[in-house]
């Protein structure tokens, strides 16, 4: 038991010793000099913690603050589990390993190569397939088994539908996405291949001469988020709610606009820090990634974390993720009382996997497939997570209306289903 806990807990619970040690043995089956193994190992290791750190300055220090206004407004919703997950340990534990066993036997044997290596996702999909089963009544060998098959039958089949999407977001086949915007990305992507026309790109956007600077998105993200909470400023005030008090500054300091200047700032740092910690991560892993792939998995690829691709087109990002905010907003007041729980804007959810989208959507459509997808995804994502809560009502369904939306929701629900068929 300790050996599995250390595996679990210490390798794959460790996104960046995880990368790490793929890189490591990488390198070594590409048999690379020392020097070389010692540097591409903690430069892949550096590089996820660079990207990390920047999606925690977003998370943490930016965007955290709306999510933290509309909890205030609607206190029903937070990101606390409502049963202790913790007690489900081993068994999430247990999926996790053999699903991801079954991943690499999978990529080594078919046509199907990418390898699941998005390392906290490798804990959450357990976490959330043995969440719905118990929901369902499942417990034991049953609970154990349907949630590994879903686990791993996700690692194998969502990173190879999105394989051709990325292809077309990089322009090559080094990599593809391992992350719960799947469903919200694959909407996108064919949406933008229907209705846009790619070669009018949102990177290609013309600026005026004295708003050049618009074409650094960490300046337009810093200003989009400034104007988003002024905005929010504004509806606190009128619903009678105190800004000092919902963000954390009153008998401080710091005043409204120290505050709201910060926290815009802040994303700007983020971005730039992100980005940086993509083109690191991605310059390491993917060339030592190779050994893997021709020694122990002919063909394989990795499949990794959504910010991966922001760089190509961060300008959809940024685009994706203010229109999702917009619809998702308004379908949950156009939807109020129609869910057995109170839904707020998801708003890691519209940064995240629907950024991931909005960059697959401009890659197929341009413009417009960027905006009509995040717009869509903004409406979907409500109602995945508006239906997910009959699934994970005694459960993880609070935390479901923080982090859900996506895959998480939808494959939830087909397993909810499942489990309440065979309890």
């Amino acid at each position: 038991m300790a050996i599995l806990n250390f595996i679990i807990n210490e390798i794959f619970g460790q996104g960046a010793i995880f990368l790490a040690l793929i890189a490591m043995i990488g390198l070594i089956l590409q048999k690379k000099s020392f020097s070389e193994i010692v540097r591409g190992t903690m430069m892949t290791a550096i590089g996820f913690f660079v990207l990390s750190q920047g999606t925690g300055i977003i998370t943490g220090n930016s965007i955290n603050g709306l999510a933290a206004a509309f909890n205030t407004m609607m206190p029903t919703a937070n990101g606390k589990p409502d049963v202790d997950m913790s007690g489900f340990g081993t068994q999430i534990g247990i999926v996790m390993l053999v699903a991801f066993a079954f991943n690499l036997l999978f990529a080594r044997f078919t046509k199907w190569k990418s390898v699941f290596l998005t390392g906290h996702m490798l804990y959450w999909f357990p976490y959330v397939f043995i969440a719905a089963g118990v929901d369902a009544g499942l417990t034991g060998g049953k609970l154990i088994v349907l949630a590994t098959i879903f686990t791993g039958a996700y690692m194998v089949i969502s990173p190879n539908l999105m394989r051709p999407l990325v292809k077309e977001v990089t322009g090559d086949d080094s990599f593809t996405i391992g992350h719960p915007t799947t469903v919200l990305s694959l909407i996108s992507g064919y949406l933008g291949k229907l209705i846009g026309n790619k070669e009018k790109s949102t990177e290609d956007i013309k600026f005026p001469k004295a708003l050049g600077f618009l074409r650094e998105v960490s300046i337009t993200g810093s200003i989009v988020i400034c104007l988003t909470y002024i905005v929010m400023f504004f509806i606190l005030k009128i619903n009678c709610f105190a800004p000092a008090e919902v963000w954390g500054y009153a008998g401080g300091t710091t005043g409204i606009f120290t505050y709201i200047f910060t926290q815009s700032i802040y994303f700007g740092v983020g971005v730039t820090v992100m980005l940086l910690g993509v083109r690191m991560l991605i310059g390491e892993i993917v060339p030592a990634f190779k050994g893997i792939a021709e020694k122990v998995v002919p063909g394989a690829i990795p499949a990794l974390d959504c910010p991966v691709i922001f760089d190509c087109a961060p300008n959809a990002l940024i685009i994706g993720f203010i229109v999702a905010m917009i619809t998702s907003t308004i379908t949950i007041v156009l939807t109020a009382g129609m869910f057995p729980t109170v839904i707020i804007p998801l708003t890691f959810t519209c940064f995240f996997e629907i950024g991931c989208a909005s960059v697959i959507g401009n890659a197929t459509g341009g413009i417009r497939g960027c905006v009509v997808g995040a717009a869509l995804s903004g409406i979907i994502m409500v109602f995945l997570v508006g239906f997910g809560s009959y699934f994970f009502g005694n459960t993880i369904n609070n935390w479901m209306l923080v982090y859900g939306g996506q895959d998480f929701s939808l494959w939830g629900i087909i397993e909810g289903l499942i489990a309440r068929i065979i309890s």
